[in-house]
């Protein structure tokens, strides 16, 4: 059994490792960063890597993400899919039986809520360069600091657990590539997007079925109407998610 992550990114690495595979913007900051697929998979290796070496997690795991719609949310994910490990999006569906939270400062006490007694939480400052989050209380794993020394590569867990609101890997997949045939996305396509993935069915229309079509992902916080309008044509847009 493949791991979602596997699964989405092999045919990008070797068909063209290089190209964009999203492009973040936050129009509120002016920040925009734009990751190939070999530096999204790095960036997934190391998470993986975090998450297992240093945190115990892997299959059967759950892992709460109270986390926005951003390119190190996306890295956050696939390093979970990689462990084997699941995936717990939505306040409804943590009831405090997860293994982990991986949050924002700002959520830290939903955080709390959301794990076992013990449970690790692992927090990101989300800052473009890699600061630390500050005034982070004893015991709250700092992702930024954390990350950084763990190894770039790794090995697909080969027996998975579920992956996202109880779905295997396949489910999910096949939920990832129903959606992306519904809107015809294909490989060519460049995807904008304000949508967010604060739920288990937006994570899957929103991002997985992105990549499942081998498109390339612009993904906006804090949209500029006017800036929105010049960027479908710099970033070369052939569909936009935000209005459909």
């Amino acid at each position: 059994m493949t791991t979602v992550s596997a699964a989405l990114l092999d045919d990008r690495l070797r068909a063209s490792p290089t190209a964009p595979a999203i492009t973040y913007y936050d129009d509120a900051t002016g920040e925009r960063i734009e990751l190939s697929a070999v530096t999204l998979a790095n960036w997934a290796a190391k998470t993986g890597n975090l998450l297992r070496d240093e945190l115990g997690m892997g299959p059967g795991s759950r892992v709460a993400v109270l986390l926005p719609a951003h390119w190190q949310t996306a890295g956050v994910l696939l390093g979970i899919w990689y462990i084997g490990a699941e995936v717990v999006v939505g306040q409804s569906d943590w009831q405090g039986d997860c293994d982990l939270a991986c949050t924002t400062v700002d959520r830290l006490d939903e955080a709390d809520t959301a794990v076992v007694p013990m449970g690790e939480v692992v927090a990101l400052s989300l800052d473009p360069f890699g600061k630390p989050a500050a005034g982070l209380p004893l015991g709250v794993t700092d992702y930024a600091t954390s990350v950084r020394v763990h190894g770039d590569q790794i090995s697909p867990e080969r027996a998975p657990g579920a992956a996202l609101a109880g779905r295997s890997p396949a489910d999910v997949l096949a939920a990832a590539e129903s959606s992306a045939a519904a809107r015809g996305l294909t490989a060519s396509d460049r995807v904008l997007s304000t949508a967010d993935w604060d739920t288990a069915e937006a994570v899957v229309d929103n991002l997985l079925a992105v990549f499942r079509a081998g498109a390339s992902l612009v993904q906006v916080t804090n949209p500029d109407p006017a800036a929105q309008e010049r960027r479908r044509v710099t970033e070369k847009i052939s569909r936009d998610l935000s209005t459909t």
